[in-house]
């Protein structure tokens, strides 16, 4: 799958940060059984990549993906542990470069109309906006939609359920990224069919 595929597979894309790897099956589970299947795990862990592995030979209907990827031998480090796809808060030539030597599918950071531009010379035409709600997150978008509507975009940073909405209406927005779909409570407690319901809530943002 190229990213755009991966983008418009869900409406919500979650945003994990996977502390425990003995969480990371039966919460992609729970995010699946609720009709999310696109999970970024985050590269802010110890247990990240363990988590990834584990999603990726235990919850096949998962599309895993990593977070948070700001050096550029984490993509061959995420791609050898199952990672389908990565995603950066920024983008650098050297990331780009890396991304496209793993041949994995990058959605990259972007914040500024001239980061797209830099972005699009760099052949990425799906990009992250982040962080969404210092960026202007609807207006934002509304405005790059005119100049730059070659660009699709997953607005991530300050996005809720009731902003994922009005941000999904948008032509240019693939996809939103939320951490609210894992509170981090209810991950510790175990509290998979909570998560199941809000995954399935977010899966219903976009009929």
């Amino acid at each position: 799958m190229n990213i755009r595929e991966i983008m418009r597979s869900c409406p919500v894309m979650p945003v994990l940060v996977i502390e425990k790897v003995e969480h990371a099956v039966p919460l992609a589970q729970a995010l699946v059984d609720g009709g999310i299947k696109v999970l970024e795990v985050t590269l802010r862990t110890e247990a990240a990549l363990a988590s990834v592995k584990a999603i990726a030979e235990a919850v096949p209907d998962a599309i895993v993906g990593v977070g948070t990827v700001v050096r550029p031998e984490q993509f061959a480090e995420a791609k050898a542990a199952g990672a389908k796809f990565a995603v950066t808060p920024g983008l650098t030539e050297k990331l780009a470069a890396a991304a496209k030597a793993a041949g994995m599918p990058l959605l990259p950071g972007v914040m500024t109309p001239s980061e797209v531009i830099a972005a699009l010379e760099l052949g990425f035409d799906a990009l992250k906006l982040f962080p969404a709600e210092q960026a202007g997150s609807l207006g934002m978008l509304k405005a790059l939609g005119g100049p730059l509507p070659q660009a699709l975009f997953c607005p991530t940073g300050g996005v809720t359920p009731e902003s994922a909405t009005k941000l999904l209406a948008l032509p240019n927005v693939g996809c939103v990224g939320g951490s609210w779909l894992a509170p981090k409570d209810k991950v510790n407690a175990g509290d998979w069919a909570a998560i199941t319901a809000l995954a399935r809530e977010a899966a219903a943002l976009r009929s």
